[in-house]
């Protein structure tokens, strides 16, 4: 059997696949965090309020911000895979194939006249679900009267963590749509 080359055009798609690939699991991975963050204010709210022990809403801080930082890794790396497919990948295909442009549909939809709006909103919903909700429960812990003074300083950090995740995840909102390029590999 002759041996066949392969040609950039052939690896230029095959890596598009795996990107392609690697950002629809980091897609479903991301949306299920935010479940999963949801079933966990549940719980600990139930459980909190059957004990009648407010203490336990100590727990929000720190499974919201390890659940929001990796929701807001993976957001950032699907973000720059997109990035990546529109502004190496697309234009090095399109090159080779002697066309206008590749992969139209990765910078067609981003020209939605709703995307600002959507991405204002999508920012406020990880706001509230990774730093409001477990800020309002440190709020009902230390209103409760019920506050220790160890357990006062680890809500302090707690908040000061809740805060932190919080200027994260607006300063990577980016809802202008000016996303950070990756280098160029050429």
């Amino acid at each position: 059997m002759p041996e066949q080359d392969v040609t950039v055009g052939q690896l230029l798609l095959a890596e598009y696949q795996v990107v392609k690939d690697e950002q629809k699991a980091r897609i479903g991975f991301r949306d299920n965090l935010l479940y999963v963050t949801l079933a966990v204010v549940a719980a600990v709210v139930a459980a909190a309020a059957q004990a009648k022990q407010t203490s336990m809403l100590l727990a929000f801080p720190p499974v919201c911000v390890v659940l929001g930082w990796t929701y807001l890794v993976n957001d950032e790396k699907i973000s720059a895979i997109g990035a990546y497919v529109r502004e190496e990948l697309g234009p090095r295909l399109a090159e080779l194939a002697y066309a206008e442009v590749a992969f139209g549909w990765e910078t067609a939809h981003r020209g939605d006249r709703r995307r600002v709006s959507r991405k204002v909103i999508q920012c406020g919903v990880d706001l509230l679900a990774f730093c409001v909700v477990p800020l309002a429960g440190l709020v009902v812990y230390w209103s409760s009267g019920q506050v220790a003074d160890g357990l006062l300083v680890l809500s302090v950090v707690e908040a000061l963590a809740a805060v932190g995740l919080g200027v994260q995840v607006v300063s990577y909102a980016q809802p202008s749509g000016a996303a950070v390029s990756p280098p160029r590999t050429r």
